[in-house]
């Protein structure tokens, strides 16, 4: 009888969350990268509407990255301060700083008073136009996106019960200024398989428009609809993707990061 109260402890206490209550929410004027994941591929539909693609040229030199982007975002603005106060530092200083901030498990943000402390800029916004060779140099690899642990939930089908609890709980994890990162996905077709920041959410009746840090367009704010009668999200088109359905989970938390 011990063993089994036990073991049904420690199971509870793997999918438990840890309660984490933001000071702030994050703001995607400050809080986002100043550089883009690039595209291998260009896309756009061809005169016959069929979806076509081919290589971009000259071939960019930061791709596949969009996890690794959307992470550290989240991994600053919940473990990192920054001080413009002080003094521009070494690009030594930066680099250990850096390092320090994303070797933070994304699960388990610091507390206020253990916060990396980064002089010289006001923001990541400032920060990552000032040092962007530095940043995605060791912010991560882009096998990081290929291998995150999180990746074993797209092969499973996605119902509209869970996508509609999935709605909940991100809403829940912007009202505690908890960014989520989510994981949008086509499976098996892989017409998309990309990462995501949600910063912000706007409910009506009928739908949830979630303000979205999109690591491939960071000059501005994107929106993910999930519409609440069909219990599913959409993503607009753009020049990586033709636009409809998505399915959603939410990556980096403690059972599935």
């Amino acid at each position: 009888m011990f063993i089994s109260a036990a073991l049904f402890l420690a199971l509870c206490g793997c999918a438990s969350r840890r309660q984490f209550v933001g000071t702030r929410p994050f703001d995607f004027q400050t809080d986002s990268f100043s550089y883009a994941n690039a595209l291998v591929w260009d896309y756009h539909f061809d005169a016959d509407g069929k979806w076509v693609h081919q290589r971009h040229e000259p071939p960019p030199d930061y791709t596949h990255h969009c996890f690794v982007v959307a992470r550290s975002a989240r991994q600053f603005f919940e473990n990192a301060t920054f001080d413009a106060s002080q003094p521009l530092a070494d690009a030594v200083t930066y680099r250990h700083l850096i390092r320090r901030v994303v070797s933070v498990d994304p699960s388990h943000p610091l507390p206020d008073s253990k916060k990396i402390v980064i002089p010289g800029y006001a923001n990541l916004r400032e920060f990552s136009a000032g040092q962007e060779l530095l940043l995605k140099a060791e912010c991560g690899g882009a096998y990081q996106s290929y291998f995150q642990r999180g990746h074993w939930r797209m092969v499973f089908p996605f119902s509209r019960t869970h996508q509609n609890r999935t709605a909940e709980q991100l809403l829940e994890d912007l009202k505690e200024n908890r960014p989520p990162v989510v994981h949008v996905v086509r499976f098996p077709q892989l017409t998309i398989n990309h990462s995501v920041l949600l910063f912000g959410a706007r409910e009506t009746d009928k739908e949830i428009l979630f303000s979205v840090y999109d690591p491939n367009k960071p000059d501005s704010p994107k929106i993910l609809n999930f519409d609440r009668a069909s219990r599913t999200f959409s993503f607009a088109g753009n020049d990586y993707w033709p636009g409809g359905r998505v399915d959603i989970y939410e990556i980096y938390r403690r059972w599935n990061y």
